[in-house]
């Protein structure tokens, strides 16, 4: 991640792994919402806390009286999250790190967590998706190396298709492969410590399991 990162807490299941704290450590940070939740577990104190606070229950407000609100209206056109994602934004973010930005009730902000992810990454930030059992990184035309722990699980997931994609160091490693829309080819694979992977064309994102070693 570079300089001027930012920690968007989200609503979904986050777990305090200590991949999730190395990642946020020295970030600001931003709630949206009931993510206000997690920030007791990470030991955070947000800047602001954005949304329009029908999820977060009334102690977490007691519990961080000191941190500025900033409301919304329940009928508003973007979710807690994106409003934050803004905030963060308008602030100077280079990085963002979506802590919550996985799992939990709703899938339907799961995926379009991803589907921000990948329209912000294309902007040019850095973008980690979190939950602390797992992490989503966008993959983009280029190279690129992403450390994750030998013997974990990891998958590719094309959102077109995908031409020159090249895996190294993993179980199950590819050379300039063409993946057609909607193949599971390149799901569950194991890592053989940091991976290495190449990209021509196309949009995808890599969803890693760091703590799942299943597949070793």
């Amino acid at each position: 991640m570079r300089k001027n990162s930012f920690t968007i807490l989200l609503g979904g299941h986050l777990t305090a792994t200590d991949r999730l704290k190395a990642a946020i450590a020295g970030s600001r940070v931003i709630a949206a919402d009931g993510g206000m939740r997690h920030a007791a577990a990470l030991g955070l104190t947000p800047e602001l806390w954005v949304g329009d606070f029908d999820s977060s229950p009334e102690d977490l407000s007691r519990d961080f009286p000191d941190v500025p609100k900033m409301p919304y209206p329940a009928q508003k056109a973007e979710t807690d999250g994106a409003i934050a994602i803004g905030e963060a934004l308008s602030r100077g973010a280079e990085s963002l790190i979506l802590a919550g930005a996985l799992g939990g009730e709703r899938s339907d902000h799961a995926l379009m967590h991803m589907l921000q992810a990948m329209s912000l990454a294309k902007e040019g930030h850095d973008i980690l998706l979190t939950s602390g059992e797992e992490e989503v990184y966008p993959l983009l035309p280029g190279e690129r190396v992403i450390d994750l722990p030998k013997g974990s699980l990891f998958s590719i997931l094309g959102f077109s298709p995908l031409t020159g994609l090249s895996i190294r160091n993993a179980r199950y490693p590819l050379d300039d492969f063409q993946l057609p829309f909607g193949s599971s080819r390149t799901v569950s694979n194991v890592a053989e410590g940091p991976i290495a992977l190449s990209l021509k064309s196309g949009d995808a994102i890599l969803l890693a399991r760091p703590y799942d070693m299943t597949g070793a």
